[in-house]
């Protein structure tokens, strides 16, 4: 009787705990299929989209957009946009130095320039150190040589002040007075081998050489960002001067400008076609020609 008794006793203890084990055992499989599940969609969503390149930037200008309180706009929702340039070269201390000393019609005071000598010459030692490069813009480049044609221009004339004219200078535009790192440079080699390579004419009414007859000496020093309109109004300006040219619709008197460099204004079109496009008066192309005198008494 006590062996029954005890045989009984052990079969059950036996299957407690082999159905103990069973649960154990099932639970951590249900808790790792549940695990797998959720984690699945989290890898999905983090995946990263990749973004469209970009295309190459072609200006040195950046478009932002303005909410209506004028701060940018993040959301996507434009009310206006803003164009903001990144000049290559500040020319600030050029343009300070024209707005104190020449006149809106073009005056050029050279007592005054004279005494601020010292700006000028760090403006010229600052074109000298930072020339342009190849990732410069062509306004860049073409607003740093108009510039630099400029100051060296006044530069030039200030070295030999007083005097009435240019041309009382000997080979003016052929002194190689100007180191830049290993070049000497000229008026002409920035005028013939740089400007008028650019293919851009209206330089001819940018660049001053310091002449009555000479379009007139901005008094803002020419900047990138503008540069399409500076030389616009300057070539508007020089057209309806009637000391410099005078036109109508069959005749017209023009400035030896369009003479010297008749080849410029004649790459694309006809020299009609230039002054018409520029000028307020529209001439035709069967209209008779000729030439003013040039006046080369300083600019003052």
């Amino acid at each position: 009787m006590k062996f029954l008794s005890l045989l009984l006793f052990t079969i059950l203890i036996s299957s407690s705990c082999c159905g103990t084990k069973k649960v154990v055992e099932e639970k951590p499989v249900e808790k790792e299929e549940i695990a797998i599940v959720t984690k699945v969609p989290n890898v999905v969503v983090a995946l990263p989209i990749p973004e469209p390149p970009k295309p190459p930037k072609e200006d040195n200008s950046t478009e932002i957009s303005l909410g209506e309180d004028g701060t940018i706009s993040d959301d996507g929702i434009t009310e206006t946009t803003e164009i903001i340039y990144t000049e290559a070269f500040d020319h600030s201390i050029l343009n300070d130095l024209l707005k104190k000393n020449v006149s809106i019609d073009g005056n050029v005071n050279y007592n005054g320039l004279k005494s601020d000598s010292k700006a000028l010459q760090s403006y010229i030692e600052l074109l000298k150190t930072y020339q342009p490069s190849d990732s410069w813009t062509k306004n860049d480049k073409l607003a740093y040589w108009i510039n630099t044609y400029n100051a060296l221009t006044i530069d030039l004339i200030l070295r030999n002040h007083p005097t009435k004219s240019i041309k009382d200078i000997k080979d003016p535009w052929d002194l190689r007075l100007w180191k830049f790192e290993k070049k000497w440079y000229n008026l002409n080699d920035i005028e013939h081998t740089i400007l008028r390579k650019m293919n851009e004419p209206r330089i001819h009414f940018a660049i001053v050489c310091a002449s009555v007859s000479c379009p007139k000496l901005q008094n803002e020093a020419f900047t990138a960002s503008n540069l399409d309109e500076q030389l616009t109004n300057a070539t508007k300006e020089f057209l309806s001067d009637r000391s410099k040219n005078e036109l109508s619709k069959d005749k017209i008197k023009l400035s030896k400008i369009f003479k010297w460099f008749k080849k410029d204004f004649e790459k694309n079109r006809s020299l009609i076609d230039f002054l018409n496009k520029y000028s307020d008066v529209s001439i035709s192309n069967g209209a008779k020609k000729s030439y003013k005198d040039y006046n080369w008494d300083l600019n003052e």
